[in-house]
């Protein structure tokens, strides 16, 4: 079912579609090579994976599709079938020149697409990502060919790969306290730059599940060795695809006391405070100094689930 985000039940931003995936059509040549004479393609940078994008009345952005015919010369990728039967393609290739439109990445309009862009953009730099480094075999390190339409890669002697998703989990942990004095733990990771304005940008824990470890055990590890808290209670809050290269993000709420010291791993986070909810709603404003030198703090980017679980916790949404 493709998600949609609610009021009542917010969805993270690039979790909306309303890509109908038509998997079963993958092998299916004949009907392929039809579906691609009427079909809208998605141009993706090989350079960052940008796209072309431009103004919609409502304020919003919208993606720049290209009819078939006028699409660049690449290796076609089928995406899926749009609600009113037209069929969705992507490929990689250098941008074309698009009156009115302007080349983006999805970190920078992700949050504000419609459902259906969010997710051809989110889907489109995914696979364009995972063909890109996957152009030999682990087995037999030879080179490999697309098939089924861009969601295989296959070598001379038959073996085959399929689109790979590496699970991470993210949390934010505030204290369970309701109200403008509830307070929530944000952490810059070490290796983060200072923005060019002079911003430091703060977010929620993160890191990889590892192997033969649950979501769960992972957030309960990371957040230990993060920032050595216990946590009292965690809560699944949603996923959604993060393609930077390939990461499915796994995205949950927890609790904990903030009396309890803080021990910061300095190789991955050099600085962790609580906030109060009026700290973030200022902090998103872009009105709120950091507590020792008086620099500007920032929130996640709006196209993250990070900032997801921000608003959420803010909004009365988290658990």
């Amino acid at each position: 079912m493709p998600a949609r985000s609610t009021p009542e039940f917010p969805t993270p931003p690039l979790a909306r579609s309303t890509l109908d995936r038509s998997a079963l059509r993958r092998r299916d040549q004949a009907w392929l090579a039809e579906a691609w004479s009427r079909g809208l393609v998605l141009v993706v940078d090989p350079r960052g994976g940008r796209a072309l994008v431009a103004d919609r009345p409502d304020g919003g952005v919208g993606l720049v599709l290209l009819a078939a015919a006028d699409a660049p010369e690449a290796e076609r990728r089928f995406l899926g079938v749009d609600t009113d039967g037209t069929t969705l393609w992507t490929l990689t290739a250098p941008l074309p020149e698009v009156e009115g439109a302007r080349a983006v990445t999805l970190r920078d309009v992700g949050h504000l697409l419609d459902a259906r862009d969010a997710g051809l953009f989110t889907t489109a730099v995914a696979l364009s990502n995972w063909h890109a480094s996957h152009g030999f075999s682990p087995r037999t390190g030879l080179a490999t060919t697309a098939a089924e339409a861009g969601w295989v890669r296959r070598d001379p002697d038959g073996n085959e790969m399929w689109p790979r998703t590496d699970p991470a989990m993210i949390v934010l942990v505030h204290d369970g306290v309701a109200g403008p004095d509830g307070r929530c733990l944000l952490g810059h990771n070490a290796t983060w730059p200072v923005g060019p304005d002079g911003v430091i940008r703060f977010s929620c824990l993160a890191g990889y599940v590892e192997p033969g470890e649950s979501a769960e055990a992972a957030v309960l590890r990371e957040v230990a060795e993060e920032v050595g808290i216990p946590l009292t209670s965690l809560t699944y809050a949603g996923s959604q695809s993060w393609p930077f290269p390939g990461s499915l993000m796994l995205g949950f709420h927890a609790t904990a006391d903030p009396a309890a010291p803080i021990r910061l791993d300095p190789e991955e986070i050099d600085e962790a405070h609580w906030f109060t909810r009026d700290d973030i709603a200022k902090m998103i404003a872009g009105d709120f100094v950091h507590p020792g030198s008086g620099v500007r703090m920032s929130p996640p980017m709006r196209s993250s689930i990070a900032y997801y679980l921000i608003e959420t916790w803010l909004g009365g949404f988290a658990r």
